[in-house]
This record gives C-alpha cells, structure tokens and sequence, in this order.
C-alpha cells in the first residue's frame, strides 16, 4: 500500500503547483463518503464545489453514463445526435428558459453569456460598436480564463496576467445605488452570483437582487445570474434566484449539471438573448455531446425523482441551527442557504486552515476560502444521522 506522503510528493515534482490541496489522497468514494489510499475514511463537506452534489458514483447517473458510453460518447456537432433534445428540453423546463448552448466548464459557460450579452447589447439594443459594457461585482468569482479574470477584484487572480480585457465596471456586491449610478446607455448586462461562493458563501442584502432585476427592466439592461456553484439545488431552490422569485435573462449553471461524473455546463436564457447566436458564432467539440446530454439529463431527473432540492432546504437548516448553538471562541459569523454554509473564522483565534486539518484528523473534508472562512457544501444525498456524525466531530475542533 502506498502512502498518501508518497502520491504527494511524486505529484509535486512533475505538476504545475497552481493548487494547495489538503494533504490527503483520495482513491474511491461513495455517496458522501470517500476513501483515501491508506483506507482512511472520510466525510465529504466540500462536495467539488457543488459538482458532486448527487454524491459520489450515484447509480441511476453511473447506469446512464455506461450504457451512453457504450452506444456513442462523443460525436461532431456537424450532425445531430438523439440525447440532445431530451437534454435541452429538461433543462429549459427546470429552470424556465427557451433556448439553452451547452458547453463544459464553468468558465466556458460564463465567457458565452459575456459574449451573448455583448452581442445582444449591439445587435438588439443599438449600443455603438466595441462600447458595450457589463456591470460586475467586487468579490465576484466567475473562472480563471483570462477573459473571466479581467473583471475580478481580487489580485492574485490578476497578477502577471495582464493585459486585460476591457469593457466592465466592478461596483460593491449589494450595493443598489452604486448599480443604478453605473448604469448607461452603453450597458448591456449585469452579471452578478446570487450568493457569492468563492468569496466565503456572502449574501447580498435581502430584496436586493430584486432591486437589481427591476433596474436591469427599466434600463433594458440583461441580467446574467451566475448559478454555476448556487444553482441546482445547492441553496435549497431550483436556483439561489428563486428565492427572491427573480427572472433572470440569462443563467449560467454547470457543477451538478454532469450529476459528479463530467464537466457539463450551459448557458440558458429567454428567446430575445439566446437567438442571437447563428451558426459559426460559437462552439464547443465537446459541448453538448452524448455522453454528456445523457448524464445531464439523468442529473436533472435524479435531481427531481429523489427530491434533492428539498431535502437541501431541510438539512441545511437544520445543520445551519446546529452550528448557531455552538458556543465557540472561533466563530464570528455563520452565514448559509440550503446545504451551502460559510462559518467565518477570528483570525486572531485561529487559522481556518489550520481548523480544517483538525477536522482532516477528525474524518471531515472541509475547506477554507480567504483564509478566514470555512465552507462546509456536503453532497445533497446526504441524510440527517451523516449530518449529525459531521457536527459531532465539527463541535469538537470548533468548541475546544
């Protein structure tokens, strides 16, 4: 048996170091659980970032990737393929939209509604050639492509990368002056998270995506919701927007879309945005392919059958109640939606990495963000006794 110590150090001498993993190495999972190669177990509170929210190797999703995989994989979008409408179909319904472009990663799919927004602002809204501009907002994490990183506020994510693309304005997150104050004629969108994940699971003043939507209406300005973390059940809705019941132009969404087996992601939208594309504007080999239209769709039916968006909105209150009860020297704040919970650390206290090892020692896989916040996302299959071992082993490294 090899050692995790030993995987570690043969990983860092041939890969790039653009990753601080938690040192351990995992070899197998199922459902909320994952195995490392020492045989050690764990529980998953970090879920991939949400694309493992139907838990890991998920039968009904395994069963439609394997029988997919041997009819047709991958085929040229020069042809159609007999996956992609019931694919296309599902999801338009689910979450309310026309017309959907399937891509692969998050980023991919959020430089597509860059693009459709821009597009829209020139050819739909008259906005003069290369002036179109987007709102975005400070905190915002959307992708590292370079296009993606161009309108981020945070600088490691910018340093040495430059130059950057133009054409974005940053204002505070939640703020609904400093938005209605940057608004022109030549904005053609407003791109915004509805819960800020990367940032440390944030939420904006309540009513004000709302705010946001109304200012977006009378300015014919699109609003872009990216969903690709929030969306799909992780916040205990359909998408984090429902609960403000707000009807975004566009959505990004992806993580939970490939149901924890592929990258899947998409960008789906109402008529007016999504037909501005035409054959040759944009593309992907590997965007909408069969194997990935029948674990999508399989993803979004499981997502349904087994009522995982409700039992995300259940759980997640009850662990958020839980975590409030804790009477610990560590916490400053505790903040959530659904199974998605930020637990903010005093740094003159502790180190939330360092918190996080202890919980590693304790079979919990968590992980920190800005270095203050922990955030805990278990897959949504998980149940109320996991949930319970989970806080067990929390309220003791956080209570000690």
């Amino acid at each position: 048996m090899m050692l995790n110590k030993t995987f570690i150090e043969r990983e860092d001498y041939v890969g790039a170091r653009n990753y601080n993993p938690i040192p351990v190495v995992i070899s197998h999972g199922k459902g909320v659980w994952l195995w490392d190669v020492e045989g050690n177990r764990y529980l998953d509170m970090l879920s991939a970032y949400s694309a493992i929210s139907h838990g890991h190797g998920h039968p009904r999703i395994l069963k439609a990737l394997t029988e997919q995989a041997s009819r047709l994989a991958v085929c040229s979008r020069a042809v159609h393929h007999d996956k992609m409408a019931d694919f296309l179909e599902t999801l338009c319904r689910l979450v309310d939209m026309d017309r959907a472009l399937l891509m692969n990663s998050g980023a991919e799919a959020v430089e597509t509604a860059v693009k459709a927004a821009r597009r829209y602002g020139y050819q739909i809204k008259g906005i003069p050639e290369n002036k179109a501009e987007i709102i975005v907002m400070e905190g915002n994490f959307h992708g590292r492509t370079t296009g993606i990183i161009s309108f981020s506020s945070d600088e490691s994510y910018k340093k040495n990368f430059g130059p950057f693309l133009p054409g974005f304005k940053i204002i505070p997150y939640g703020n609904i002056g400093a938005l209605k104050a940057a608004i022109t004629a030549n904005t053609c969108a407003v791109l915004t998270e509805p819960i800020q994940g990367e940032a440390g699971v944030l939420m904006p003043p309540q009513g004000w995506l709302k705010e946001v939507e109304a200012a977006c209406r009378a300015n014919d300005v699109l609003l872009m919701v990216d969903e690709i973390q929030s969306g799909l059940g992780r916040s205990g809705r359909m998408l984090a927007c429902d609960h403000e019941d707000v009807k975004p132009d566009v959505v990004m969404l992806g993580k939970a879309l490939g149901g924890g087996f592929l990258p899947i992601s998409a960008v789906v939208g109402r008529e007016g945005v999504m037909g501005v594309f035409n054959p040759g504007s944009h593309g992907s080999t590997f965007g909408g392919n069969p194997l990935a239209a029948a674990v999508g769709k399989a993803a979004l039916d499981t997502l349904i059958d087994e009522k995982l968006v409700e039992q995300s909105d259940e759980l997640g209150k009850y662990l958020i109640d839980k975590l409030c009860g804790l009477n610990s020297p560590y916490v400053t704040a505790i903040r959530g939606k659904g199974l998605w919970i930020g637990i903010d650390i005093d740094p003159n206290k502790a180190v939330a990495r360092d918190l996080c090892m202890k919980l590693l020692a304790e079979g919990l896989i968590v992980r920190d963000t800005h270095k203050v916040t922990m955030r805990l996302a278990p897959p949504l299959v998980i149940t109320k006794g996991e949930i319970d071992w989970a806080f067990e082993r929390i309220a003791r490294v956080l209570t000690v």
